[in-house]
């Protein structure tokens, strides 16, 4: 199975970016209603259950005070003592809000019927047992926070699992959806791969022939090299890395500055043609890389500031500290074509412009070598590329 491409990987990271991003804000604001609701109704039956509960021991408390009306403080207390709850502490208060018996720590208040805590809930019921001593009966409950912990992690498993889930499926579904578009590009790379192969013979024979032309006159033979050297150009542009790694390509030692100028001098005849100059300043680097790649980088650079320069301007090429410009007097870019330009088939001009893989060339042989590479442009002004080397520079010991 074909690994998946940059553009593909891109595609795909995208679209789950977007996807999973939504799955997580839909699950989460789910997860949080749901916890809410569970978390309102819980609070609901704790309430319900505690009045409950204060109803149930007040009447206790009322059937032992009328079967034994005459108590004193401490029968009072002996009294309340037993009167217990199974499920929740229990404080008896009397007017003044003082224990008479309580097991309740910090009461919040005797205003309301219900308190919800921090940590704790409580219930406070006025008694009507005031004569007999006991003004208030409170209860207090310490799990709720604990069951509500219990349910909100609960619920983030939950999250967790679903989003998991979603994201294989998305996953899968984002695969499903690039495969039309995998197979559009695989057949698109055969057609340019079975075009280049049939056009190699035809230039190859076409650029033997021009070197053996005599009698020619002068002006005309230098179309026929520029027409040919462009073909040759279109040719190995189409034609490169097909099928290669950048591992397997043979690295070597590499003077910048003359290979350089070998390629300046292979693109004369095009410029010569579109009467543009070439001008150079060029200092020493040593660099390691291969050979072959390196000629489709400074080609198609070259290419590219000669192909949109405007006739009777000039292109100018520098190298200093291993760090390469090229640039051209020509139509320019804009931001938003700046942002496209490095993009297989994507052409800033249509008018002038290639198949759009050259530059989208230039751009993969930097990644794969670690070239940092930038461009400035101003529309109507020109373009400036630069290829910083320096990483590949090879220090004299």
């Amino acid at each position: 199975m074909r690994s998946m491409t940059g553009y593909e990987k891109r595609s795909l990271l995208r679209f789950l970016t977007l996807y999973l991003g939504s799955v997580f804000v839909l699950l989460a604001i789910i997860g949080w209603l749901f916890f809410e609701h569970n978390a309102t109704m819980m609070k609901s039956a704790l309430k319900f259950e505690m009045l409950s509960e204060s109803h149930r021991i007040e009447s206790r408390l009322t059937q032992e005070l009328m079967r034994r009306p005459s108590m004193d403080r401490e029968d009072l207390v002996e009294t309340l003592k037993k009167i217990r709850s199974d499920r929740f502490k229990v404080g008896y208060f009397d007017a003044r809000h003082r224990p008479i018996y309580s097991e309740i720590s910090g009461v919040p208040g005797f205003q309301q019927p219900f308190y919800l805590g921090t940590g704790s809930c409580y219930s406070m019921i006025e008694c009507p047992l005031k004569k007999e001593g006991v003004a208030y009966i409170g209860l207090q409950e310490t799990e709720l926070k604990e069951r509500l912990e219990a349910l909100r992690w609960k619920i983030i498993g939950y999250l967790v699992l679903s989003f998991l889930f979603m994201s294989v499926v998305g996953y899968f579904l984002a695969r499903l959806f690039l495969k039309p578009i995998r197979e559009k590009i695989e057949s698109l790379d055969r057609f340019i791969e079975e075009t280049t192969h049939e056009l190699n013979t035809p230039i190859s024979a076409i650029l033997m022939t021009i070197q053996q032309l005599r009698g020619v006159e002068e002006k005309k033979l230098q179309r026929l090299k520029a027409s040919a050297q462009r073909l040759s150009t279109m040719y190995d542009t189409l034609a490169y890395g097909l099928g290669r790694e950048v591992e397997q390509r043979q690295k070597e030692p590499v003077e910048l500055e003359s290979f350089t100028a070998e390629r300046i001098e292979s693109m004369e005849p095009v410029a010569r043609s579109r009467r543009i100059g070439i001008e150079r300043g060029l200092r020493p680097c040593k660099i390691r890389m291969n050979r072959e790649d390196l000629s489709r980088l400074l080609d198609n650079v070259l290419s590219n500031a000669l192909k949109y320069s405007d006739p009777g301007s000039t292109v100018t090429v520098t190298l200093r500290n291993c760090r390469l410009s090229v640039r051209d007097e020509g139509i320019g870019m804009s931001p938003e074509e700046i942002g496209r330009v490095f993009k297989r088939y994507q052409r800033a001009n249509r008018e002038r412009g290639g198949f759009g893989i050259g530059l989208s060339i230039v751009a993969q042989i930097c990644r794969d070598y670690g070239i940092a590479f930038d461009l400035d442009s101003v529309k109507g002004k020109g373009t400036t590329f630069h290829l910083d080397f320096s990483k590949l520079a090879i220090r004299e010991s």
